[in-house]
């Protein structure tokens, strides 16, 4: 998935939820791993994995990205 005007986009979906990474926005802080290790997973490809929890629990873990890299809407 490419947007013009904010580079590429990365989208990983589990019939639920769609969660969006921008790679050029992200800080690198770990939160997402630190707060739910079961489904970032960096050293993993692909390395969200939406299977690894509820996804109510993702949503409120990707909503608690600092820089907005990753986003989340329902499918």
């Amino acid at each position: 998935m490419t947007d013009d005007t904010r580079g590429t986009t990365r989208a990983y979906e589990n019939g639920e939820i769609r969660v969006v990474w921008r790679p050029e926005v992200c800080a690198h802080s770990g939160v997402c791993v630190r707060g739910l290790a079961e489904v970032f997973r960096p050293r993993e490809r692909p390395w969200i994995d939406l299977h690894g929890a509820p996804s109510d629990r993702i949503a409120a873990q990707v909503e608690q990205c600092p820089s907005g890299a990753l986003s989340w809407e329902r499918v």
